[in-house]
């Protein structure tokens, strides 16, 4: 190990008290990203880093961990103002009281979507990424909420809103922030340019010094930060620095893939970008090394997971493709294209791990299913959607046409059934089910907890797609949904799974997993723990009829053991009396009795 000081002279190495030491090599990989980036500049960057690093004061957390996940890791997804309750206080306080009432044991992370003043996209075009939104609450709200749970934050590192001061002083010609923006002449051909947007790729702006064009990516008020200045970059380390002394353990980089800008090319997943990513999770280790860097990146599967480098870029990447194949088979009864997806899936690097989820804050993205679901299996999954109430957004293509982006909907208005309220409650509760057993670490969007409906009147006032999926909740109305006999079957049982699957190492993010081709109508798949001494098999039907399973198949996964425990039930079963016939959508997790831990 050698002390950080050797890069400063020792009146300066006095400010980086917090980090007592750090190896040669991990400051070489810091300053092998900046030449890469940014050149001749290398030596002034890694010097002008070390003096960053006693900043915030982060000695607590500048502590290496054996292990960074386990079987008890499960995130809830909510926004700061999901719940409202002014008799507590902001919603900040509304939302730490209802998870320490409801989901003590249950989760362990919160994740709070952005939390920052903003100006439109619901918190993603921030005016101040260093201040909390007055509405919500404050950084004392969100550090008691890190109290009882793990907290997991936003970067929204592509762009900032028009409102913010970066980009009054880029129109002002003040340093630095005159630099932050790129500039492009609207003249040229933008047309390899990726779009996830139908908006314009330029927006026109007037400046101090004339007429400009600001690249947008995502819409006029979101102006893209030029991430070729390191003084942009240096911004973001303060920020991430800032946000681990406020407790974050997870940081997701929001639209990372569209961050560094090639002019003549498609401006996503440009190599620099990846070399940023590489260069936050370097940073990370040495500044915090338990936290976990998260990419979002809503395109096609290989493309996503590119985000896992060789194991050197992001720790966990999201499971896109999975929302919409899990919809689609559970819609149809089909589990052909998920079980073949599944099956094909390879593990991740060492020391990486998946984010599996089925809903958050945007729609169901349709970039991830591109090349797994023939064009027939796609539309027929937006018709379905838009037979359920749901509303179809779009991307403008390089030859200027449109095509479905996303699909707009509550994961669990996508699966209920009008007419059989009860078997819709099993068919979502089946499709949680096997986001909670794949490998990974589960993400629950809290309007899947609640079952939550479309809000058409939220989405039809706004004009906006998404706040279909965004209801914010009184407390008070959310406690009479809850005691509705659906809702609350629902919310029970959803909690009950959550609960008696920490306790199972079989569930551990790093847990093996096999799939199983054994029927159309049934996902099959199981997972090993590390130790190798619990396999679980985890069963489903995707039918709305029984379908029986081969109880050969069964015993011979669970090592012909003379009972089984089938964990969400609470149940223990003789080999014997086990039910080879599925009930239509029923979920089952078994383990050889033998094997069984706790429930």
């Amino acid at each position: 190990m050698l002390q950080m000081s050797f890069c400063l002279n020792a009146k300066e190495g006095s400010i980086i008290n917090m980090i007592r030491s750090v190896s040669r090599e991990q400051l070489q990989r810091v300053r092998r990203h900046f030449i890469h980036l940014y050149g001749g500049r290398s030596e002034q960057l890694i010097e002008r880093f070390c003096m960053m690093l006693g900043r915030y004061g982060l000695e607590d957390v500048a502590v290496p961990t054996s292990s960074i996940w386990d079987e008890h890791d499960t995130i809830l997804i909510s926004y700061a103002d999901s719940l409202q309750d002014d008799s507590i206080g902001k919603p900040l306080s509304a939302l730490h009281s209802f998870a320490n009432q409801h989901l003590k044991g249950a989760i362990r992370t919160v994740h709070l979507l952005p939390f920052c003043p903003w100006s439109s996209d619901d918190g993603f075009s921030v005016i101040d990424y260093r201040k909390v939104d007055v509405d919500s609450g404050d950084w004392e709200d969100i550090e008691q909420i890190g109290g009882d749970f793990n907290l997991m934050f936003d970067l929204v590192l592509n762009h900032c809103s028009s409102e913010s001061s970066w980009f009054s002083d880029y129109i002002a010609g003040i340093e630095p922030a005159r630099h932050y923006f790129i500039e492009a002449n609207p003249e040229l051909d933008y047309s390899l340019v990726v779009r996830p947007r139908t908006s314009p790729l330029l927006t026109k702006t007037r400046t101090r010094t004339g007429e400009s064009h600001v690249w947008t990516t995502f819409s006029s008020d979101q102006i893209d930060l030029n991430w070729q200045n390191p003084e942009v970059l240096f911004e973001f380390i303060d920020i991430l620095m800032l946000y681990i002394s406020k407790g974050m353990r997870i940081v997701r980089l929001d639209a990372v893939a569209f961050l560094w800008k090639n002019i003549s090319g498609k401006s996503i997943h440009e190599p620099e970008t990846h070399e940023i990513v590489c260069l936050l999770r370097d940073i990370l280790e040495i500044i915090a090394p338990q936290t976990i860097l998260l990419t979002e990146t809503n395109v096609p599967h290989a493309e996503n997971i590119s985000y896992f480098g060789q194991g050197d870029e992001a720790q966990m990447v999201y499971q896109f493709s999975l929302p919409p194949l899990l919809m689609h088979g559970l819609a149809t009864g089909n589990a052909t294209f998920l079980t073949k997806w599944a099956y094909e899936l390879k593990p991740p690097p060492d020391g990486c791990t998946f984010f599996n989820f089925t809903a958050s804050h945007d729609g169901i993205g349709v970039r991830p299913i591109e090349g797994l679901l023939p064009k027939p299996e796609t539309d027929s999954l937006i018709k379905h959607v838009e037979s359920s109430g749901g509303k179809i957004s779009w991307r403008t293509m390089p030859d200027g046409t449109e095509q479905p982006y996303e699909l707009n909907i509550t994961y669990y208005s996508a699966l209920t059934i009008q007419n059989n309220p009860q078997l819709g409650a099993q068919r979502f509760l089946c499709s949680q089910a096997i986001m909670l057993s794949l490998r990974g670490i589960p993400g629950i969007y809290i309007h899947s907890l609640t079952a939550s409906l479309n809000d058409l009147q939220a989405a039809k006032e706004s004009g906006i797609n998404r706040r279909i999926n965004r209801h914010k909740w009184k407390l008070s109305e959310l406690e009479v949904h809850l005691k509705d006999p659906i809702s609350k079957l629902v919310f029970d049982s959803y909690i009950q799974m959550l609960r008696r699957r920490s306790n199972h190492p079989a569930f551990h993010p790093d847990a093996s997993q096999k799939v199983f081709n054994v029927s159309p109508n049934l996902f099959v798949h199981n997972r090993t723990s590390v130790s190798k001494d619990e396999v679980m098999l985890c069963i489903y039907n995707f039918s709305n009829s029984p379908v029986n399973i081969d109880a050969a198949f069964v015993s011979e996964q669970l090592g012909n053991a003379p009972n089984y425990y089938e964990v969400i039930s609470a149940r223990l079963i003789s080999r014997q009396s086990f039910n080879t016939s599925l009930e239509p959508y029923q979920s089952l997790w078994l383990v050889a009795r033998s094997q069984l831990h706790s429930k």
